[in-house]
């Protein structure tokens, strides 16, 4: 499955492949680990 990070008004918002919003990081690194911990 793909995810798109967006950077929007300061945070990171993910999205899966069909654009659903997953979840919100504060930052790109946040999100990415978070994003690991969610597919592992």
């Amino acid at each position: 499955m793909n995810y798109e990070l967006k950077c929007v008004r300061g945070h990171i918002e993910v999205y899966d492949d069909r654009g659903r919003f997953l979840f919100s990081a504060d930052n790109e690194r946040e999100a990415r680990e978070d994003l690991a911990q969610l597919i592992a």
